[in-house]
């Protein structure tokens, strides 16, 4: 059966690395998948993307509604499509995102992320998440090497702060399938966290 995995992380997390890490592990264990991202991973959400990272100035319900617009383009016409096909999904970032960017981050209640997940997402879940916890400090450090600031990156630290804790707090609430990664330690270690819980995964679908 197919599997969707998501991945998450605030800036500098290295999600990029990972997303590697997993696409060799796939790769080895010889299942057919593809590699997306959100918000993006669809041509018009591509163009979503680009107004969510580069517009001047968003209010927060915009923001929302922006990206669960792209996430029901990615949803209809990307992942429910190839799971439909036999292919596992791997995707850089998905719902767990706007709970910690848009309620964490930018104060929205959660009542509006969940009502617009159920109508929009409904029961394409990810069967395991991937979740790269990283000390704001040292992850905005590493994003800035990376390339110039976009509209998100350009926040004060303490978003990134309460960004972090929705994460954590959506990884103690669903403890069975996201999976804390500690981002903060070295590449190599990252990589070695990241094989060992696809090993976990693997042996509980071989063993239900």
């Amino acid at each position: 059966m197919p599997q969707f995995i998501s991945l998450e992380g605030s800036e500098g997390a290295g999600k990029s690395s990972a997303m590697k890490v997993i696409a060799a592990e796939l790769s080895q264990w010889q299942v057919p998948f593809i590699e997306t991202r959100e918000p993006g991973g669809e041509s018009n959400a591509e163009q979503i993307r680009e107004l969510l990272l580069h517009s001047a100035h968003l209010e927060a319900k915009t923001e929302l509604l922006l990206m669960f617009a792209a996430r029901n383009e990615h949803v209809v016409k990307v992942i429910r499509p190839a799971l439909k096909a036999g292919q596992w999904v791997v995707s850089d970032r998905f719902v767990d995102a706007s709970y910690a960017y848009q309620g964490y981050g930018r104060g929205l209640q959660w009542q509006s992320i969940e009502n617009l997940e159920q109508w929009v997402v409904g029961e394409t879940q990810p069967n395991l998440t991937l979740m790269l916890d990283v000390d704001p400090e040292i992850g905005l450090k590493r994003a800035a090497k990376r390339s110039q600031k976009d509209r998100i990156e350009k926040e004060a630290i303490e978003f990134f702060e309460n960004i972090r804790c929705g994460y954590l707090q959506r990884a103690e609430s669903n403890p069975r399938r996201i999976k804390v990664i500690d981002a903060n330690r070295s590449i190599t270690s990252v990589k070695e966290q990241v094989i060992k819980q696809l090993s976990y995964f693997k042996q509980s679908l071989l063993n239900p």
